[in-house]
């Protein structure tokens, strides 16, 4: 059991450690078997991080370091330094949505203060030889804020207008809405456009790669 970092000083430093690591490497020191394949273990990456750096927040809808404000997110990337797919943030509300603000939304509170970590995640590289690359703490800047602010309040307004099962991923400049489930037998209750009680995929929100890309650039390529 690693205990939880006292500071953002201290989670960074831990972070720091494992830049240049490999994943083998890494879960081999905490006796955790490396899978062959993540088809299956989309999250196993994120899991392994979680355990190195301490993060205490397990399944509970709060930041992995709730007692620092700072979400841990692993982003695959190519040789160049691309992300690689979006990154999802939380899953979004359906129902109950009255009175729901940006500013106290849990997309916010997720994106408030993130901790990076690229990981090399092309798939002709085995899992146990990607590499884990140099992690960056970023907030968002209020241009940043505004644009997702913006992306979130239209997606939410077609929540509350009953047109869920009408959004697409061609929405949001930086945040989408998709489906997010492991089957298509999950559901979950949402509303229709005449107010009537449906049963839907549960729906998540996610970064495109296009935002992860913008803020990976900025800081190693033009970190002023």
């Amino acid at each position: 059991m690693i205990h939880p970092p006292e500071s953002e000083q201290i989670l960074m430093d831990r972070a720091l450690e494992l830049a240049g690591l490999t994943l083998g490497e890494v879960s081999q020191s905490l006796a955790i078997s490396c899978p062959e394949t993540l088809s299956r273990e989309k999250g196993w990456i994120g899991m392994l991080l979680e355990t190195c750096l301490g993060a205490n927040a397990g399944s509970k809808p709060e930041q992995d370091f709730a007692h620092l404000g700072i979400e841990l997110k692993t982003i695959p990337v190519n040789q160049n330094g691309k992300p690689l797919e979006t990154t999802f943030v939380c899953v979004a509300p359906l129902t109950g949505i009255a009175g729901v603000r940006w500013e106290t939304s849990h997309v916010r509170q997720k994106l408030s203060r993130v901790l990076w970590v690229p990981v090399e995640g092309e798939r002709d590289i085995p899992v146990a030889k990607r590499r884990i690359g140099t992690p960056l703490l970023w907030s968002p800047s209020s241009e940043e804020d505004a644009c997702l602010r913006a992306d979130w309040e239209e997606l939410m307004d077609w929540v509350a207008l009953g047109r869920v099962t009408e959004i697409t991923a061609r929405q949001g400049q930086y945040l989408q809405l998709r489906p997010k489930a492991a089957n298509g037998s999950v559901l979950t209750d949402a509303f229709g456009p005449h107010g009537e009680p449906i049963r839907t995929l549960p729906r998540g929100f996610y970064l495109r790669t296009q935002f992860t890309h913008q803020i990976l650039t900025r800081y190693f390529l033009d970190p002023q």
